[in-house]
């Protein structure tokens, strides 16, 4: 056999080998035992430089056997090119600047972005989605401008406050989107219930917003939603005097907007709230697009009566909302949301994996 091709050969056998320990059940208690004890000593820059060391070259080089379909958005060719870009890249000094609950909001707001994208809700680096961090200091955080969604990781978060004013730029040198700025800092000044914006476009979306019924009661997606409130188009959102309006309009309780000839907004008293409800109000969009296009029109449409679907009674513990089946467990937390679509539970994944 020739030298070169011997060489090839032993090289496959190696890596062959080394996937084999990877893969292996023994591996795996021992790397797990390896963590547990690294949690148990605390913050160690060089045991975790060592675990993190383990955790990239697996994720380079152990092939997955049962690869999953990408769904959509860029972090779907990323994945399927075996390019992830890890949502929780807080380490070493990036992770002591912060503490356990901001660190656990960036990864939430990272891991949302991320879902965002996958659900095909992302529109090139435009959008945002925020989470408050404090109602003190009145600071959120914001995704800078000219990151994808799929690129969109802990450490890059931007910190601002309510004037407009940078707190924190994050891991990266960008800036903040005007617009983007203007519409979620307008909502968090008017509900200081509210801790977590998201404002997309979608297709479906901007076809509801364009319509002059608005959205109908047609879906329990869209009984779901309670009171839907809206807002008419004037343009790119920069002016000062249209925060007033935006206000007026998204009302005191109030979790669904629907920008007129624009987008969807969707807010919550938690990250999972509000992607509950931008999910739910995106199905219902879908559905009502899809509907009237083979029925010819409203007239042909079943309409639901909202009233008659409000939920009757609330146990201990747990908030219905608005007659649905998806209750959120008191305090919210990881394990806090559960809508009856494994969509919602996405969320809790990616941040149980984060935290």
């Amino acid at each position: 056999m020739a030298p070169d091709l011997r060489q090839d050969f032993n090289m496959m056998e190696q890596k062959k080998r080394v996937s084999m320990i990877l893969q292996s059940p023994a591996f795996c208690e021992e790397l797990e035992s390896m963590i547990q004890e690294q949690f148990k000593k605390g913050k160690n820059p060089t045991g975790l430089l060592a675990l993190q060391q383990i955790a990239d070259f697996m994720t380079t080089n152990v092939p997955n056997v049962y690869p999953a379909a990408p769904q959509g958005g860029m972090a779907a060719l990323n994945m399927s090119l075996g390019m992830v870009t890890p949502v929780n890249d807080l380490r070493g000094s990036d992770s002591i600047a912060y503490d356990k609950g901001e660190k656990l909001l960036r990864c939430k707001l990272a891991a949302f972005y991320r879902l965002a994208d996958l659900f095909g809700w992302s529109q090139l680096i435009y959008n945002h989605i925020t989470t408050r961090v404090n109602s003190e200091q009145e600071h959120f955080l914001i995704v800078p401008f000219g990151l994808l969604y799929s690129e969109v990781t802990a450490s890059s978060l931007v910190k601002i406050n309510l004037q407009g004013d940078v707190v924190d730029r994050g891991s990266t040198n960008l800036g903040v989107n005007q617009a983007g700025f203007t519409l979620h800092s307008a909502i968090y000044a008017a509900r200081p219930d509210v801790k977590c914006v998201v404002h997309i476009h979608t297709p479906a979306g901007a076809a509801v917003s364009a319509m002059k019924c608005g959205l109908l009661p047609i879906s329990p997606e869209a009984l779901s939603l309670g009171e839907v409130a809206y807002h008419d188009y004037h343009g790119i959102l920069v002016d000062e005097e249209e925060k007033v309006l935006i206000q007026k309009n998204l009302g005191p309780k109030s979790k669904v907007l629907i920008l007129r000839n624009h987008g969807l907004v969707s807010v919550g008293e938690s990250v999972e709230e509000a992607f509950y409800y931008i999910h739910n109000l995106v199905v219902a969009c879908e559905i009502q697009v899809r509907t009237l296009a083979s029925a010819g029109g409203p007239d042909n449409l079943v309409l639901l009566d909202p009233e008659k679907y409000k939920a009757k009674s609330r146990s201990p513990g747990t908030r219905l909302l608005h007659g649905t089946d998806c209750r959120f467990e008191l305090p919210l937390s990881r394990r806090a949301c559960y809508a009856g679509k494994r969509a919602a539970s996405l969320l809790c994944r990616f941040v149980a994996k984060a935290e």
